[in-house]
């Protein structure tokens, strides 16, 4: 079974430095586009997976910096997952930061 987070529909695919990173099924609706929802220490945003800028929301600065990065880095893992997510899929987990 996968760890989830705020519903079986909101899987973590990540955590790293105290940030969580989830994907919703079926989310394509409101961003129209690629994205990963967010968490750290009360701080919440939604961030497009192409570009990794901020389409709501906020996150710390030396938090969005390590998100970026690894957005870079998962870039083609993360639209397959988004490609799974909004079929409906079970989406898979990526490795963190390190």
């Amino acid at each position: 079974m996968r760890p989830t987070a705020k519903g079986d529909d909101m899987p973590i695919i990540s955590m790293f430095y105290g940030i969580i990173v989830y994907m919703y099924a079926l989310d394509n609706r409101q961003h129209h586009q690629a994205h990963i929802h967010v968490e750290y220490q009360g701080a919440e945003a939604v961030i497009a997976i192409p570009s990794g800028e901020i389409l709501a929301g906020e996150m710390p600065t030396n938090k969005m910096k390590l998100l970026q990065a690894w957005i870079e880095i998962h870039h083609e893992e993360l639209l397959a997952d988004w490609a799974i997510a909004i079929k409906g899929g079970e989406i898979f987990r990526i490795e963190p930061l390190h």
